[in-house]
């Protein structure tokens, strides 16, 4: 069974754990050994906690020998991004000032992978803090697409991504407030799930300072995997009430309402002139379309909500940027401001003062937008739409972040650009599964988001993984292959 456990679903490997047929040791030792074997010019995994696993995989299997119930992971080896904390093993988030710190405690979704039985044995690589769309930082240096090395895996959990690409973990952890599960898993190739706002509690996650008790406005934890059970089976375990709500709050999520492509009704949202995509994502999307309409599903490429996709963004960079100034003093936020431009993000310098007031307006914008979203999926199931603009971009460290250029198709556009499709589903508080559909002239991974309504993420990860089918899964870069 260990030839190709490493490209095995956690849910499978779970299975033939509990059945016996692998231990939890011994799939635990498989992905360490890989790992060393294939991780050098990849820096994806950047801190170990094996003794701790070690020990806690040959628990795991002393449970399936007495016969004790075992949890939905029970015995799974995985990895952690590294701005969760994780109990007695070091937690950086890419700082330096962090470079020792080793927590009492875990982070809660943590927590709650550890309770159903899996076996968290190292972290993987960020930016500092989680603030960049590329992972690189002074502690363990920089991350590459295991598709491209001279290409970013993207960010934040852009380690993550790389290690599932790899075959170094069966499942992973992110985290996503601009994007950081989704542009990651659209950069590598593999799925990550953006949960709804609210239904994933992350206290334990650096940013905010560790020992902070207050969640971001639009930060959210998700998992992110190269199977669609995976994912759902994972929301599942890390879901639920936060420590405040625990004494009467419960969610119940939604079960999908189709299990065939025959009845869905999906909308497909291509292309639009405020940030429009590259001839290759552009060809990777109809593809997607046209597969989905061969099997049956009823897709219409016109539908649109009733707010543009201008308006969405500008409301999510609002409130992306509100829900930032928290952590920078007012000079730096005018230093942020002043590099970016009117021309690019001009609303950043209303941030600067950071009152209340502008919050509370664009507030009721999101909740009007929210609206005409909640309008829209009367009349459709999903929708599909971009990550970005393009499939993964160059290393480019250079500061300031917000002066960078990328190329998107044959024109040089800001690095703001890249943001266009993050606004949607991140203002809306929405669920969205990212799910790889094809490569660019490349042989870069390019990936979509299957949006849903609030709370209706297991319908999200049920389409894409019907569309993951269809496509014929994850891609595998030629770094993970045997020779």
């Amino acid at each position: 069974m260990t030839g190709e456990l490493h490209w095995m679903s956690a849910t499978a490997l779970a299975a033939g754990i509990a059945a016996g047929e692998i231990s939890s040791l011994e799939a635990l030792e498989h992905f360490v050994d890989r790992i060393a074997e294939r991780d050098g010019p990849i820096n994806a995994v950047v801190q170990w906690d094996l003794d701790r696993a070690r020990a806690t995989a040959q628990r795991a299997d002393a449970m399936v020998r007495d016969g004790t119930p075992l949890g939905p992971l029970h015995g799974v080896p995985m990895t952690i991004k590294d701005s969760f904390q994780t109990i007695g093993c070091i937690t950086t988030s890419g700082a330096p000032e962090l470079a020792d710190f080793v927590p009492e405690v875990d982070a809660a979704p943590v927590a709650r992978l550890r309770e159903a039985g899996a076996v968290i044995f190292a972290k993987t690589n960020l930016p500092i803090y989680a603030g960049d769309l590329q992972s690189y930082n002074s502690v363990y240096g920089t991350t590459n697409n295991p598709h491209g090395l001279d290409r970013t895996p993207g960010g934040s959990s852009g380690g993550s991504a790389a290690a599932l690409a790899m075959g170094f973990t069966p499942l992973e952890l992110g985290s996503d407030i601009g994007g950081s599960i989704r542009v990651p898993a659209h950069y590598c190739g593999v799925m990550g799930h953006k949960s709804s706002f609210g239904i994933v509690p992350a206290h334990g996650q650096i940013p905010g300072p560790p020992g902070s008790l207050s969640q971001a406005d639009l930060a959210v934890a998700g998992p992110m995997a190269r199977h669609a059970e995976d994912l759902a089976t994972a929301l599942r375990v890390i879901s639920g009430p936060d420590r405040w709500d625990a004494a009467a709050w419960r969610l119940e999520m939604p079960e999908p309402l189709h299990t065939s492509l025959g009845d869905l009704r999906i909308a497909a949202w291509i292309d639009d002139d405020y940030c429009s995509v590259d001839a290759d994502t552009r060809t990777a999307i109809y593809g997607a379309v046209s597969a989905l309409r061969a099997a049956g599903a009823t897709v219409d490429t016109e539908a649109r909500p009733q707010i543009t996709l201008a308006k969405m963004s500008e409301i999510f960079t609002s409130l992306l940027y509100l829900a930032l100034s928290g952590g920078h003093d007012r000079a730096k936020i005018e230093k942020m401001a002043a590099a970016v431009g009117e021309d690019q993000m001009s609303h950043v310098k209303r941030v600067t003062a950071g009152r209340h007031r502008e919050w509370l307006t664009v507030h009721e914008r999101r909740l009007q937008m929210r609206a005409r979203w909640e309008e829209f999926f009367q009349d459709f199931d999903v929708i599909v739409m971009p990550v970005h603009p393009r499939a993964a971009i160059a290393h480019d460290h250079s500061e300031p972040m917000w002066q960078r250029r990328v190329m998107i198709g044959q024109e040089q556009r800001s690095y703001a650009d890249l943001f266009g499709w993050i606004g949607p589903a991140g203002a809306g508080y929405l669920p969205s599964t990212v799910v790889p559909v094809g490569r660019d002239s490349d042989g870069m991974p390019i990936g979509v988001q299957v949006v849903g309504p609030y709370l209706n993420d297991l319908r999200t990860i049920s389409v894409a993984g019907m569309l993951s089918d269809l496509l014929g899964g994850c891609p595998q870069p030629a770094l993970a292959l045997d020779s």
